[in-house]
């Protein structure tokens, strides 16, 4: 996901009574820690758990129900980008982390980086809980150093009552360039915002192609003037308030958004976008792996991870968590789309280094420019 960076008081905890529900279901989840507890895992997890994460994955009400099951306190610090995490890792600065929380298709960087521990399977209480689907993935085929925790899309979220001619496509931002001017928001992502150019084309989200690409960023310097800025957070505030009309964001924050603005309406791209998941890994570096593995094995839970979608709404790949919810998030097909609304989509697929360097390229073209 991407910065899905909400402050989290300011997610309301939005309908006190789901909240307070969450709580007690949390409470009562009959998970504990003696599970998949060691006598190494006694003497190891005194210590703090600290997770590096996007802050619409965890709030106080998690951290409280982790450290009441477990006995261990966790700090989470945020980051408000995949590039942001990797940066601080490759700086030699990640290793206060047990936890963090890649996008998939950072998982398959950070591999090849040498960063991420192989995980012991035999220590994780509840992986059979995961879709079918989410238990294969090309990023990490095996799932041997990921597990994942959310998946979504990618789309424009707009004003329904200042844009009475809804968007379909990513085509429509081009198409109306002059009443946009200033009032439209891309992520700061590279693959996601080349990718959507991409797909306006016509071409694969992951292309490969140094012609493609070329083009899509030449069509992206054709929209920069409009662009208000490039950012995967900041536009909650100005979407909300209504001085932007539309918002290139994620499922998870745009469902979000839309608790808090009634006019504010998600498409998902007819021409296609990204189907994205978001990964919990242990670093190599990780200071307190026991606690590391409770934390995973707590959120496979379907109790916690059904009672933390209701709360923080994002979609959960766990089946069991999936039958818990209530049936109006069973049935948002924002967080959860059909196959038909995603037929035209793709997972953002690893891209060998040289051609990645070439996205970099322009991306820094475009943003610094």
């Amino acid at each position: 996901m991407s910065n899905r960076a909400f402050q989290l008081s300011r997610r309301r905890f939005l309908h006190h009574a789901i909240a307070g529900a969450s709580g007690a279901a949390l409470s009562g989840c009959g998970w504990t820690l003696a599970k998949v507890q060691t006598e190494q895992v006694a003497q190891d997890s005194s210590g703090d758990l600290h997770i590096y994460t996007w802050s619409s994955y965890i709030d106080q009400e998690l951290v409280n129900a982790f450290r009441e099951k477990t006995g261990i306190n966790v700090v989470f610090d945020i980051f408000d980008s995949n590039e942001t995490m990797l940066a601080t890792f490759q700086a030699g600065k990640g290793s206060l982390y047990s936890i963090i929380y890649p996008s998939d298709y950072k998982v398959s960087q950070m591999i090849q980086l040498g960063l991420l521990s192989e995980l012991e399977r035999s220590r994780l209480d509840g992986l059979t809980n995961l879709l079918p689907r989410f238990q294969q993935s090309v990023h990490d085929p095996g799932n041997r150093y990921s597990v994942p925790v959310s998946w979504g899309t990618t789309g424009l979220l707009y004003n329904s009552e200042k844009l009475t001619d809804a968007p379909t496509d990513w085509t429509y931002l081009w198409d109306n360039k002059t009443r946009l001017t200033r009032r439209i928001t891309l992520m700061d992502d590279v693959r996601e915002v080349m990718g959507a150019a991409l797909r306006s084309l016509g071409f694969s989200y992951n292309s490969t192609n140094p012609t493609e690409i070329k083009q899509a960023y030449e069509r992206l310097q054709e929209l920069k003037p409009t662009i208000a800025t490039f950012t995967t957070d900041a536009w909650r505030d100005q979407i909300l308030a209504g001085d932007l009309l539309i918002s290139m964001c994620y499922s998870a924050d745009a469902v979000n958004a839309m608790e808090q603005n009634k006019a504010l309406r998600y498409v998902i791209p007819k021409s296609g976008t990204s189907i994205w998941s978001d990964t919990m890994v242990i670093p190599k570096t990780a200071p307190n792996r026991e606690a590391a593995y409770a934390w995973i094995s707590f959120m496979l839970q379907p109790e916690v991870a059904a009672t933390v979608t209701e709360r923080l709404f994002f979609a959960t790949p766990n089946s069991a968590a999936f039958q818990q919810l209530p049936e109006a998030l069973r049935l948002n097909v924002s967080l959860f789309p059909s196959p038909a609304d995603i037929g035209q989509s793709e997972a953002i697929a690893p891209i060998k280094k040289p051609i990645l360097e070439l996205y970099d390229q322009y991306w820094t073209k475009l943003t610094s420019s």
